[in-house]
């Protein structure tokens, strides 16, 4: 049985026990919702989700590529790995650094491209 967090995405599958899971556990979800991919999954339930963004240089009036990495708890009903494309969402701040938890799987990247 999953609680509704506020946000349309799917419930995982799996069930855990967790307290800091926003479906299975007490932990409140709020503000943004932020993509990207999963870059490291080293730290015990936490991962390393880097964004890419553009920013606009006004002096030569182009854009220049920009990323940022972002730690992230990830609850054990979710699971993710390195090269997922997830969503993260703030919470409270659950240690020094993480104050973003998983929230869903965006898809599977395909290995090699079928014709």
């Amino acid at each position: 049985m999953s609680r509704y967090i506020g946000v349309d995405v799917p419930e995982p599958e799996k069930v855990c026990n967790d307290v800091n899971c926003p479906f299975h556990g007490s932990l409140r979800v709020r503000g943004r919702i932020l993509t990207g991919t999963v870059v490291s999954h080293k730290m015990q339930k936490s991962v390393v989700v880097r964004r890419d963004y553009l920013s606009f240089v006004k002096k030569y009036k182009r854009y220049e590529r920009k990323h940022s990495t972002i730690a992230s708890h990830n609850p054990p009903c979710i699971d993710a790995r390195e090269g997922d494309i997830v969503k993260i969402m703030e919470c409270r701040p659950l240690s020094k650094t993480i104050a973003y938890v998983v929230i869903a799987k965006e898809k599977q990247p395909t290995e090699g491209k079928e014709q």
